[in-house]
């Protein structure tokens, strides 16, 4: 009888357990630089970035929002020494004002980002950066003219998970990537009454914002080519806007999948893996703490200790970068013209929903979103 060919499957009955490498996941910060920061837009994700800066110890001198109260709200519970303004242009004027938060709807920004640059300050843009690929790098460009740093709050890059991976990747632990497949399923429901209700391709556009991101930072050195997309409604939704969306993404070399039910009212997670020629990632949650990673090489397998939380480190990590970066007088990890390849990814995502065929990445050069006309069926 013919021996059976025996193949080092690397599984659970084969791999030993090893010590996880200590990698410098968690949010990056300057040493001594700590200049004043002001905040534009005071509506609900302010109330993520100024816990962040507040825990960090960061100077918010200004807050700055059209509705008084709001800015009022915000600089009594976060920065009550802070100053309150309702005209960004009398903010801007501000001399000592170094950093400029942008925590707008992006077509607030399309003003606010080149003034903001215009008047020699850094900027932190709130993601989704641009509606636009061209003028998100004519505002690359405008950055450098001015000798300032332009950076985008994608904060998905410093949850604990993500970051750990990312960093693996980095350090060459798992080789060439050549495989990426993630997967969320949690409820995304409470959009319903909320402007977010009116956008036809929210799954995609701002909910899985972050996963694009993510996913073209885990392709180093790799260009997405064609992607072809799905939209499905999903039974009993209430939200107008379909909560089904999946991805697939052809690169250069090798693909990726994402997949969204945004419509997961029970034992939501959210789990990946990375392939790469020297070992395996894999990441495993239910929400926005409490994620495992697993490393798998030809060493074994690494389970490292995370510490953290998505919204609180992944905050934290997007401001600390920029202003590591400032300090160091380098490119920010999270600079504009990084973030447009995974914008051009969702873009053309997007596109291909309403075609339903493959489309290009990078020749949808603006953000195809249309307004919900109809209910879920």
């Amino acid at each position: 009888m013919a021996k059976k060919k025996k193949y080092n499957d690397m599984s659970a009955s084969v791999v030993k357990d090893i010590e996880a490498p200590a990698l410098a996941y968690q949010p990056p910060k300057p040493r001594k630089y700590n200049p004043p920061i002001a905040i534009i837009g005071c509506g609900g994700i302010s109330g993520a970035h100024l816990p962040a800066y507040k825990a960090m110890g960061l100077n918010v001198v200004a807050v700055c929002d059209v509705v008084k109260d709001k800015a009022d709200a915000r600089r009594k519970e976060f920065f009550p020494d802070a100053q309150v303004y309702t005209d960004y242009k009398e903010m801007l004027k501000r001399d000592d004002i170094e950093v400029v938060d942008i925590a707008t709807h992006p077509q607030d920004r399309e003003l606010l980002i080149p003034a903001a640059l215009k008047a020699h300050k850094h900027v932190l843009s709130q993601k989704p950066f641009v509606l636009d690929l061209d003028k998100g790098h004519k505002f690359a460009e405008l950055a450098d003219k001015m000798g300032v740093k332009l950076a985008i709050n994608q904060n998905g890059r410093w949850s604990p998970h993500w970051s750990y991976v990312r960093q693996a990747i980095c350090k060459g632990l798992v080789g060439d990537v050549g495989a990426v497949h993630m997967n969320c399923h949690w409820n995304h429901e409470w959009i319903t009454n909320t402007p977010f209700n009116r956008v036809h391709h929210i799954v995609f556009y701002d909910y899985a914002i972050h996963w694009f991101d993510a996913l073209s930072t885990f392709m180093t050195n790799n260009t997405a080519k064609r992607c072809f997309s799905t939209l499905s409604y999903a039974k009993g939704q209430i939200s107008k806007p379909p909560l089904l969306g999946q991805t697939l993404i052809e690169f250069e070399t090798g693909h990726a999948s994402l997949v969204f039910d945004a419509k997961t009212e029970f034992s939501g997670s959210d789990d990946g893996i990375v392939i790469g020629t020297k070992g395996t990632l894999r990441y495993d949650g239910a929400g926005l703490e409490g994620q495992t990673v697993e490393l798998t090489t030809l060493a074994g397998r690494a389970v490292p200790k995370l510490e953290g939380r998505w919204f609180m480190q992944g905050f934290m990590g997007s401001m600390g970068e920029l202003l590591r970066s400032i300090e160091k007088r380098d490119t920010p990890e999270n600079n504009a013209v990084d973030n447009l390849k995974g914008l051009a990814i969702c873009f053309a995502a997007v596109v291909s929903a309403e075609t339903r065929k493959p489309e290009i990445v990078g020749k949808v050069r603006k953000a195809p979103l249309k307004t919900c006309m109809v209910a879920p069926v």
